[in-house]
This record gives structure tokens, sequence and C-alpha cells, in this order.
């Protein structure tokens, strides 16, 4: 694993300094006042002694072995040091200097030049360009951050340097304690996905936490973070989510997905918890860190406010909890208990006069309840509120209670002493109902993620010479753009209903083939140039016999001349008309990341309008799909409203599972939409009625 970062024996400095204004210094400096139990060696070719540490000129001239070393060096001298860190038999390097791929295209070939010493001697690399790293547990702090946090049992890593600092501090003032904190650079070796797969299996830690601003490989992210979100959380605050991550796309879906919507995808399929702010990522590591995790969604409030409970119940509703149902026997148990003019019902208030015995004896009773999962106590600074003893009083609860419980002492300047004993007992505190709320929130998120079956994406037979045959004959003639005419041969091939269809050449072929599957039909314009045949007026629905037939004939190709003078037209294609059915649509764009994006929502021509849509990557399992379908805000139009019958959402379900499969198997489609999918009735199936898809340039 990385043993040589996390548990090393020894260290040498690379560019120690004595001048204590220099990273050399103050990085040397760090490592001293750690308390590392290993051999320091500090590495100058001008100095003798550094802090009373003998200094020596190469890490060659060390008597004893390296596990581990910290580059603080100029950029261009880096590459060859590293040489010899390999001769010496180093085998972590944290590569603090920046000047590499950040700084322009000679950085990008000294960062390559770097990365091929290191392969060549196996030399696993931290950075460049980063802070360092701290471990709380060896002791070791080989960075220039500006203290040493507490240990505890939350692993920070994060691509952005300058943020490390400032967490760290934000950290130091709230008493959080890390186990490891990591700032990656530019990740040219370790990335999220080491470090994830390194701490999985550390017992010193319970939660990883993490600040990314980029990944290279989504695929393999999803892979590993699935893996070790099995065994503890993950949480995640990713930047950038408003640039445009994917290139100028022409399918409804290639619009709607950016960046951003393939990462909440991927971190939704991973378990990783997304946070939208770092005071977020706080929030929910310290309520995962510090408390037994959420077992269900149902939630008690104890209060000695009643606008503080209101503000708590509704932000319940908001975050997928509900506000628990107390048994008559805890009613009961809180009415001898509390004065008459209190609450014995949920949220339970104990009265603004409420002291630290009457809040122990609700907390008690409320947390007895078998009904109860977790608790939130609000505690507003009042004349007769003792803010000191009603914190120790939780703190000891806490000790004994095995559901999590929520502190928050609203208020800063009366609340803050209590506020300061609930966070050096390790009781996560928060300044106001809301946040405290999103943390139980995330804790029930994560828990229903655990009881997910994480299965393998299902896999259905296939005729994948069908697929190649219609690509190989697109290629041939110089295109990427596949239309609805040919792409029914891609549907029909992974097993997707579509109605009877056919291109015709003349308008006494169509007539024929209407006769023979009967109207009303449906007519589209059939030219490979022509894939937003809506834009040109290329369908005409609801042909009801032989005279319309002819006319919409003759009106497509016409229209297809006018807008598009030079396409190519096949002729007129006509299709079985689908009735008493609902739109959705079925679209994936290809990642630069994550790879194959799948999105989902109601079809037609106002999806991109709407925007109800959801996505995951592909592939994916029965349940994802579900989930899918289950996200957007108009399921209820699905799952029947209004005595209107269910949609056939097994049908919906198959329908990705098979599309999944489809741009999993071929990598070459870059862009792909099922514009719409008619879904009948429950039981009675769904037909894909028109698709467009784009390769991949040769």
């Amino acid at each position: 694993m990385l043993d040589m970062f996390f548990d090393p024996k020894s260290i040498a400095v690379i560019g120690a300094s004595a001048d204590s204004t220099k990273l050399g210094y103050q990085v040397l400096s760090n490592l001293v006042s750690s308390g590392f139990p290993g051999a320091i060696y500090p590495i100058n070719p001008t100095a003798t002694e550094i802090l009373g540490l003998k200094v020596f000129k190469s890490v060659l001239d060390v008597p004893g072995p390296i596990d581990m070393v910290v580059i603080l060096i100029p950029s261009r001298a880096v590459v060859s040091v590293m040489r010899e860190c390999g001769q010496k038999g180093v085998q972590g390097a944290v590569i603090i200097t920046a000047g590499f791929r950040e700084a322009g295209p000679g950085g990008v070939a000294l960062e390559k030049e770097l990365l091929e010493v290191a392969d060549e001697y196996g030399i696993r690399v931290i950075g460049p360009n980063c802070l360092g790293i701290i471990d709380t547990f060896v002791p070791m702090n080989v960075s220039f951050a500006a203290g040493t946090p507490k240990s505890g049992s939350i692993a920070f890593m994060s691509q952005s340097g300058a943020l490390c600092t400032a967490i760290l501090d934000y950290a130091l003032a709230e008493t959080i304690g890390f186990s490891h904190f990591v700032s990656l650079g530019n990740k040219a070796d370790v990335d999220e996905v080491s470090l994830l797969e390194a701490w999985g299996d550390d017992d010193r830690t319970n939660v990883i936490i993490a600040y990314i601003e980029g990944l290279k490989d989504g695929a393999q992210f999803i892979k590993q973070a699935r893996a070790t979100a099995g065994r503890m959380p993950i949480i995640a605050v990713k930047s950038g989510r408003t640039a445009s991550g994917s290139r100028a796309v022409s399918s409804h879906t290639g619009s709607l997905a950016g960046a951003d919507a393939a990462y909440s995808a991927g971190f939704k399929q991973a378990g990783v918890l997304r946070a939208e702010t770092v005071e977020e990522l706080f929030d929910f590591s310290t309520a995962f860190a510090y408390q037994p995790l959420l077992k269900g969604n149902r939630i008690a409030i104890v209060t000695n406010a009643g606008g503080p409970g209101v503000m708590a119940t509704d932000a319940l509703e908001m975050n997928g909890l509900v506000l628990a149902s107390l048994s008559p026997e805890t009613q009961e148990a809180l009415k001898s208990e509390l004065p008459a003019a209190a609450s014995a019902h949920n949220p339970v208030d104990v009265l603004g006069d409420a002291r630290s015995d009457r809040y122990m004896k609700a907390l008690e009773v409320v947390l007895a309840d078998a009904n109860v999962d977790g608790v939130l106590v609000i505690v507003t600074p009042q004349t007769s509120t003792e803010i000191v003893e009603t914190a120790r009083g939780v703190v000891d609860v806490c000790t004994r209670a095995k559901k999590p419980i929520l502190g928050c002492w609203m208020g800063k300047q009366e609340a803050m002493a209590g506020i300061d004993i609930l966070a050096k007992n390790r009781v996560p505190n928060y300044h106001f109902p809301e946040r405290a709320v999103k943390a139980f929130g995330a804790m029930y998120t994560y828990r229903q993620w655990l009881a997910e079956p994480h299965t393998e994406g299902e896999s259905f037979t296939v005729d994948r010479e069908a697929v190649a045959k219609v690509f190989a004959q697109a290629r041939n003639e110089g295109r990427t753009g596949i239309g609805d005419a040919e792409a029914q041969d891609i549907l029909k091939a992974y097993g997707i209903p579509t109605p009877k269809s056919d291109v015709f050449a003349t308008a006494d072929e169509a007539v024929a083939f209407c006769e023979e599957i009967g109207y009303p039909v449906v007519m589209k314009i059939a030219s490979p140039d022509i894939l937003h045949k809506s834009d040109v007026g290329g369908i005409i629905v609801g042909v009801s016999d032989e005279a319309q037939v002819r006319e919409a004939f003759d009106t497509l190709i016409a229209r297809a001349r006018e807008h598009v003078p030079n396409a190519t037209i096949w002729g007129a294609q006509v299709q079985e008309m689908v009735t008493n059915a609902r739109e959705v649509i079925i679209g994936m764009n290809r990642d630069p990341q994550f790879g194959p994006l799948v999105m989902f929502g109601l079809g037609g021509i106002y999806v991109e309008v709407l925007r109800d849509v959801t996505f995951r990557v592909a592939p994916m399992t029965r349940v994802q799909a579900r989930a899918m379908i289950e996200e957007i805000r108009s399921y209820k139009l699905l799952a029947g409203a209004r005595g209107q019958a269910p949609a056939d959402l097994d049908a919906i379900v198959d329908t990705l599972l098979r599309i999944s499969q489809l741009v999993s198997d071929w990598p070459e489609i870059a862009e792909m939409d099922i514009n719409p999918l008619l879904v009948r009735e429950q039981g009675a199936g769904a037909v894909a009625v028109d698709m467009r898809l784009i390769l991949n340039p040769a």
C-alpha cells in the first residue's frame, strides 16, 4: 500500500535550510516538532547542522536506509535528485516543489521526466506542487502548514494546497482531529484512488473527506470508492460546478450533461456523499466521526424553544427524514417528567425555563423509544438556560447512547462555553437546526446506500454484428451521425422494442406498406444529413389514408430540400403510430472522465426547457436504473397521478439497462438520444420510436 508515507521509519528533507524564512526550514521544523520517532536526515550541500541535526550533502551520503524523502529544491534539480533517491532505495517522495505541469509546456515535460525516473526505481510520489502531508498517529508533519492538527479519525485529502491551510486553521479552531492530512498537488502519481485504497483498511480512520477539482479516471474512482465506502463513509466537495466539462454537443443529453452531472452521478453510484460547501464537509464528517451511524430516518427533537423546533421539523422533510412518532409510553413518561405546559409530542418542548436536569430527563426518555433513530438537542440561551451543565449532560448521555445525538447550541457569545465542551468531547454541534438536520440526512443517505445490493450490471444477449454493420456503413460513407432509420436496427439488436417501420424511396412503396400495417402512421424524412427532423418539419403524425400518405411523402421531400439543399435523401420513413403512451427520453453523453453518462427524463420537445432529468454512469444496476426514474420531479406523472394508470416502469428500467450495455459495449458511441421512448400502461411495455446517435470520429 502506501506505508512509506504513513508509517515511515526514516525521512530525509532534501532542501533543508537554516534560514527560518525558507520552506526548507519550516518543513524540517514541523517534522522535528511533530515528535516524529524515526530518523531525520536534513539534506543540504552547504550546511553542516540544522536544528541540532547533522546535515548530509546527498541522500547517498546518509549511512542508514531512507523510507521517504521530502523535496523542496528548484524544479530543474528534482529529476537528478530523484535518481539519487532511486539509487538509495527510497520508496516514497513528497515533492513540495512547484514548477511542473501547472507552469506550462516546459513543466509538463519536466513532470513526465520525473515520473519516468520514479517508475524506473519504483518510487511512489505525492505531488509535485503540494503543501505536504501530516499523519497524527506516526506522528509526522512534513508540510509547511502553520500548525499540526489533533489526532482524530478523519482522513483528509485535497488537490488544493491553499485550501489545506485554511481547512487546517479551521480544524484547529474547532478542535477537529485528523488521522491523515494530505495535499495531493498535481497528482502526478498518488491520487484520490490511491488514497482511498490505502485508507480503506486503516483502523485509525473511520471517515474520509476530500476536496476534488478533477479526477483522472472517473470509472476507476467509482470502483475504488465503492469498495472503500462499504467500510467507511466518504464525503467530497467538488469545485468547478458551473464549468462546462464537455465539448459542444448537439444532442439533448449533451446539452444537459456537464461535468458536474457526471460527478454527481458517479459519486452517488460509488456511495460518496457530496457536500455542497466546505462547511458541510465538516458538518457531515464530524457527525460520522463522533456518533453511531443513523439506522433509520426517524428523528426526535428536544428543544427549549418552539420556533427552532419548527425550523428543524421543516428541514427534516426537505432532507428525506421524518419526525419520529413517539410511543404512548414515551409520551406518558414525558408528561410525568415535564411541566404541564411542556410538549410531550415531537418536537419535545421542555420550555424556555428548562435547566439541565429537565433536558436530560427528556433526552433519556426519548432515546429509549424504539421509534426514534436519532435525536437533535436544540438549546437557545435564555435566562434560565444552563448552557454548560446541559452540554456536560449531553456529553455524558452520548458516552452511553447507541443512537446518534447532534447538538444545536444556537447563538455565539452565550452559547460558546457549552459549544466548547461539546467540541472537546466529540459531540457534533451546529449553530442552526438546518445544518444539523442536513448532517442527519447525510447519515441516512449513507445508510440507504449500504443497504443497496452492490452487484454488477445486468448483461443481455445481443446481436453485436448487426450494430457493427450499421457503424461500418456510416464510416464507409464518411459519416458520424446515425439517424432513426438506421438506428432502428441498433435498437432491435439490443432487444429494445421498436414500432413497425421501413424506409421507402417512392410514395407507391410507402402506400403499400401502410396498407399492410394499417393506419394511422407516422412519416419522417429519411436522410443521413438530417438527424433533427423536427427542425425542418420532417415529421408528420396521424397520416390516416392513401391520399395523406402521398401528400406527406411529397411534403417531407420538399421541406428537406428547402432547408438542407445538399442533403442526401433516401426517401420517407413510415412508422407504425403508437398511441396511449407517455413520452420519456433516454440519452447518453460520453464524459471525458467518467465515460458513458446515461440520462433519463420526460421526453418530447420540452426536455431542455424543463430540465427534469437524472444521470447515472454506465454500466448501472437495476436498483440504480429504478432510482433514476424515481428521482425526477415529475415521477408522479409516471407512477400514476389523479387516477391515471401507472406507466410500465419495469419496461423503462429494462430499456435503461439495455442502453447502459449498448454504450458500454461500444465506446465509439459519443452521444445518443431515444426521444421519445413511448411508455404504455403497467405491463404493456415501451416502444422506442425515434433514436439518433453520434459516433466519435474515426
